[in-house]
């Protein structure tokens, strides 16, 4: 799992401890869930690329690094869109694209109903995050789609996910760097992630 790294960090698993409680209201759910995102970019950011400029500062002129290369943020509709805020409000110029995708009833197979990206997306950084890695299909489908737009470095962010998840971008997306802050035990029949947080999206919007 060379490009699948768990976030062990004391803030990420005091907040997860928060969004797996049942008991936890949509109010703060949505609101660590961007802490989450937060904290994560950090860690995940630690390696962009960067280069160096000359800045004059109010003594002398000095070499200071900024970053090379532009970041998009792309949330999975609907659930990855708790995590965009908390991502950019620590890469405030990053620009923000979207992707929507169903899941057929009967072949169980996602679907594109909805794509909008920045014109830089083959230049940029891409950040594609949604809070649940479960089967991997919709990730995946993510990705196939960005790929077809012309991204070439692609993060996928997540929450929790599971071996099976983990497994399927592993094989698929040797070539897409995998971040999670936690990896649960698996999925159960129902396709959830066990021990995990419930359904992400309606925690944080409140549908049910």
């Amino acid at each position: 799992m060379s490009n699948v790294t768990i976030l062990d960090h004391p803030l990420i698993d005091h907040k997860m401890a928060k969004v797996r409680n049942k008991e936890t209201d949509t109010k703060t759910f949505r609101e660590t869930i961007n802490e989450i995102g937060g904290l994560m970019a950090y860690e995940i950011t630690r390696n962009l690329a960067t280069k160096e400029i000359e800045v004059e500062t109010p003594l002398e002129k000095t070499i200071c690094k900024v970053l090379s290369k532009e970041v998009v943020i792309v949330p999975i509709l609907r659930a990855g869109l708790g995590m965009v805020d908390g991502i950019q409000s620590l890469i405030p110029t990053a620009k923000v694209g979207h992707i929507g995708l169903y899941r057929d009833e009967e072949t169980l197979m996602p679907h594109e109903y909805y794509a909008k990206f920045p014109p830089s997306l083959p230049e940029a950084t891409v950040l594609l995050i949604d809070p649940m890695l479960a089967t991997g299909g919709s990730v995946g489908a993510a990705i196939d789609a960005l790929k077809k737009r012309g991204a070439k470095e692609i993060i996928f962010v997540g929450v929790v996910g599971c071996p099976e998840g983990v497994e399927y971008l592993r094989k698929n997306y040797p070539d897409v760097d995998v971040y999670l802050a936690s990896c649960d035990r698996q999925l159960n029949d129902k396709g959830y992630i066990v021990p995990g947080l419930g359904d992400a999206g309606d925690r944080l919007y409140g549908t049910k």
